[in-house]
């Protein structure tokens, strides 16, 4: 790993940081200096990446890694409606860590960046005990326009884009040691956001409320619930199910990055909206008082709770 001085000449020297109209000035300063155009609000979302909790080594190619850890804060920015400006990233290596593992991982993070034209204006390098990775995305949007997760109301359609179960399936894999190429597997390995399906749906004011799926359908789906005041029921065959996945992967598995939305009654949507297809799963009903907000009709009509099962940090489960 090369001295944190040369390191960052190094990433300087790539040529990541593009300044213009909104990035005045990047790498090279005590700060970056952002220009916030008129008219516009300004979205920023933070996402820690550390070994053992969101990647292995001996599982995830160090490019992967890079990808993976700015595909996250960009399907925030998505989830809002947004269009990334800038992103930050700080990273803490081990002292032995090889420079060749920090290059594959800048590489795979630039890919990215440079995919969805948003720069890396700036960051820091620090020793510690395992990787961590640091991200900040900075985006944009209209004043006024960000799509938030309280405004689902008792009627509206839930919607969800593309398939899912697909990521929790190949870490399935993974678990049991299967062997899970990242060729074969490309879409767990290098996810796409949804950044254009986000920015129409913003655009065409379709959605009530809206969330990127990255810790599960029944967390997901009940932060929208817990947000809006409200409940949900989800008919289980109306679920979009990866072949790789079953239903309780589609329902509890994370690191989607689709992304979950209500609509209101009565607006019907095209099947593919940028491309990709949305398919809807369900609606939006008054608050319950009774236990998770969140209920699932099964293939024979029974009705029961969805008790969130997803991700969640610090949980016992």
């Amino acid at each position: 790993m090369l001295p944190e001085r040369k390191f960052i000449e190094s990433v300087r020297k790539l040529g990541v940081a593009r300044e213009g109209r909104e990035l005045v000035r990047g790498i090279g300063d005590d700060c970056a200096v952002l220009q916030v155009p008129a008219g516009q609000q300004i979205l920023i979302t933070t996402d820690l990446c550390i070994e053992g909790v969101h990647f292995r080594r001996e599982w995830h190619p160090p490019d992967s890694v890079g990808h993976r850890c700015l595909a996250r804060g960009l399907s925030d920015i998505a989830a809002m409606g947004g269009e990334p400006v800038a992103c930050f990233l700080s990273l803490g290596v081990p002292k032995r860590l090889s420079q060749q593992w920090v290059n594959g991982f800048l590489r795979g993070f630039l890919q990215l960046a440079r995919q969805f034209k948003v720069p890396l204006a700036g960051g820091d390098t620090s020793s510690s005990q395992e990787i961590t990775a640091d991200i900040v995305v900075v985006g944009k949007v209209p004043s006024g326009t960000a799509l938030m997760r309280s405004g689902a109301r008792p009627g509206d359609q839930i919607y969800v884009t593309g398939e899912l179960g697909y990521s929790a399936a190949v870490l399935k894999r993974l678990y049991a040691r299967e062997k899970a190429s990242k060729r074969t597997f490309s879409r767990y390995f290098y996810p796409v956001p949804c950044i254009e399906v986000g920015r129409v749906l913003r655009q065409k004011k379709w959605p009530t409320a809206m969330i990127d799926l990255s810790d599960g359908l029944s967390v997901d789906l009940a932060h929208i619930c817990d947000e809006s005041d409200a409940s949900a029921t989800v008919e289980a065959k109306m679920i979009p199910i990866a072949k790789e996945a079953n239903l309780d992967l589609a329902l509890h598995g994370g690191e989607d990055y689709e992304l979950l939305f209500t609509v209101r009654p009565g607006i019907k949507l095209p099947e593919k909206i940028a491309g990709v297809r949305v398919t809807m799963i369900g609606r939006i009903e008054k608050k319950s008082s009774r236990g998770s907000p969140v209920k699932i009709r099964d293939r024979r009509g029974n009705r029961k709770t969805l008790k969130p099962k997803g991700w969640q940090h610090f949980s016992k489960n």
